[in-house]
């Protein structure tokens, strides 16, 4: 059976196979060093929020508006053809430019 590496060198194909071997390393260590630096940062925002309850509380309603404004969203696409105007974020309204 043919593959793409049957015309190359043995020395050709081991350094491709070590070439490999190193892009696959270096993308293990990546990701171990992006899902570290994601243990990091959630566990910073969750000290933040220990201690600062006010705060969680204002982000807790926060996320509980967005997703009923989410939801009222989807109610008005599924519940009428007509085409219903879409509600400005949530989040928006407090941190202008964050998103729609």
């Amino acid at each position: 059976m043919y593959n793409e590496y049957d015309d190359l060198s043995f020395e050709e194909q081991l350094h491709l196979t070590e070439s490999l071997i190193r892009q696959r390393h270096n993308q293990q260590m990546f990701l171990r060093r992006n899902a570290q630096l994601l243990q990091q940062e959630l566990s910073f925002e969750a000290e933040l929020l220990e201690d600062n309850p006010e705060l969680a509380q204002t982000i807790h309603s926060l996320n509980m508006q967005e997703i009923q404004s989410n939801q009222r969203g989807v109610q008005n696409v599924l519940g009428s053809e007509e085409s219903a105007s879409k509600e400005q974020s949530v989040w928006s309204k407090f941190f202008p430019g964050l998103g729609g």
